[in-house]
């Protein structure tokens, strides 16, 4: 078994996702890390050695760069300008799409044809731009998407119902932004509809709530990493154990010609099949503007 994961990007995300790596069971035997800083690196991979110990898995850290590409299973993309304290993922659109340009030229020169996972803001923008830069199939291209938004999501309902967040079905769908929503209509609380539960007005604080979260934490500690580590994970181990898993995350959309996120299901080869779930009127015209928002902000990249 050669279960390698070329991590490309060793900052805060980067290294979140890493150490998330290594402390559970996962099917990676060897974590290769990128990163123009190579001192950064050597301390990294140094420092993830050393839990070894301890780590529930065996896994191989080291640092290397690009040729390491060409037998890896995933290459996690999570480099690139970070989100400031006042800044949208959008703004973030024009430095991402020229360090994407460069490094997903030097991830296929050396021939790999695994799954890229991305991780970069903006992310529907950036996952589109990693499927044309690179010419994968369209499968083989997944954006985290609305994984975290979901698990957020998952959690404040939690919070306030008791239920277990592994036991609650609900998604977070559209674009990772400012236009993501959640199509309440389709939201079962033990098998209670969530409109029984909350009133409209409660639905809508905890929607803005789920939006709001990565300002909030930004404003408060300057990143978010831990949560978005955690969902990488996820999908990695989706990919490599073949579990077929039902994941919110950003993958083509054949019709509007964009990536954005629905549940999918996610297996050894990316993206098996998007699900689209049902929507009210409410809910389709919400779909629609985040699709308008994520073309809108392509063909800025494009003019």
């Amino acid at each position: 078994m050669n279960n390698k994961v070329v991590l490309v990007g060793c900052g805060n995300v980067g290294m979140a996702y890493a150490y998330a790596l290594v402390n559970q069971k996962v099917y990676v035997n060897e974590l290769v890390l990128v990163d123009i800083n190579k001192d950064k690196c050597e301390g990294e991979a140094m420092d993830l050695n050393h839990c070894m110990a301890y780590s529930p898995s065996k896994i191989k850290v080291r640092v290397g760069d690009y040729s390491d590409c060409s037998d890896a299973k995933i290459v996690v993309l999570a480099a690139g300008a970070a989100q400031k304290p006042g800044e949208t993922r959008m703004d973030l659109i024009h430095k991402n799409s020229e360090i994407f340009k460069a490094i997903i030229s030097s991830v296929m020169k050396s021939g790999f044809k695994g799954v890229f996972v991305v991780a970069t803001n903006p992310l529907d923008v950036m996952t589109y731009l990693t499927l044309r830069y690179s010419g994968l199939p369209h499968s083989h291209v997944i954006g985290s998407g609305t994984t975290l938004d979901t698990a957020r999501l998952r959690y404040i309902l939690s919070e306030k119902t008791g239920v277990n967040p592994k036991n609650i079905e609900a998604y977070v769908i559209g674009e990772h932004g400012d236009s993501e929503f959640v199509p309440w209509s389709n939201v079962n609380i033990a098998y209670q509809k969530v409109s029984e539960i909350f009133s409209d007005e409660e639905l809508q604080v905890i929607e803005d709530e789920v939006r709001n979260s990565a300002y909030e934490i930004i404003a408060k500690k300057g990143a978010t990493a831990y949560g978005i580590g955690m969902c990488l994970v996820k999908i990695t181990s989706a990919i490599l154990e073949n579990k077929n898993s039902i994941l919110p995350v950003s993958s083509f959309d054949d019709e509007n010609k964009v990536c954005i996120s629905t549940p999918a299901i996610v297996g050894k080869n990316g993206v098996k099949r998007k699900i689209y779930v049902p929507l009210n009127e409410k809910e389709t015209k919400k779909i629609v503007a985040s699709i308008q928002t994520i073309q809108e902000a392509i063909t800025l990249i494009e003019k």
